[in-house]
């Protein structure tokens, strides 16, 4: 990369973030990240000759329902808090079953905490590694999927049970 381009990287990075603790530059590595990724997923798919399936409006339903439950997993659960620890300050809890914490330190690691607090976040990845389980290994994923939708519905039963009580 050029003197010039990198002057007017920093700058726009500047003009965006208005001197702002704003991890730009690591969000740039996580996009890479995940295109890498999928690109290597596509790769090996097409290099093992694998069929790409057409899910069902049924396996869009249980996707659905397995990324919601493993993004808030991963992000909120106090079982899981060790993964979130070296990105993240504890802060008390916030919900039923559910932690509240404030992500800590800057560049890459700011940009990681982030990723693992914000279950939004963790969905899209959770989400793709959910479409790959389709192509490599169906029927394993259907009855991931299938497990961690059921707890989706357990968790919605719970809560309507205390609205109701």
């Amino acid at each position: 990369m050029t003197e010039k381009t990198e002057q007017a990287l920093r700058e726009v990075e500047q003009e965006y973030t208005q001197g702002a603790d704003f991890p730009l530059r690591s969000y740039v590595g996580a996009m890479g990240v995940y295109t890498g990724l999928v690109a290597t997923l596509a790769g090996i798919a097409k290099a093992t000759r694998r069929p790409v399936p057409t899910p069902s409006p049924w396996d869009v339903v249980i996707l659905a329902g397995a990324t919601h439950r493993l993004s808030r997993l991963i992000a909120k659960d106090p079982v899981t808090s060790p993964l979130r620890a070296p990105f993240t300050e504890f802060h008390g809890t916030q919900g039923p079953a559910e932690l509240k914490e404030e992500v800590r330190g800057t560049g890459a690691r700011k940009a990681v905490g982030e990723l693992l607090t914000c279950p939004f976040c963790t969905g899209m990845w959770i989400s793709t590694g959910l479409c790959a389980g389709l192509v490599f290994a169906p029927r394993v994923t259907r009855l991931a999927a299938g497990g961690l939708t059921a707890l989706t519905g357990s968790d919605f039963l719970h809560f309507l049970r205390a609205k109701l009580m």
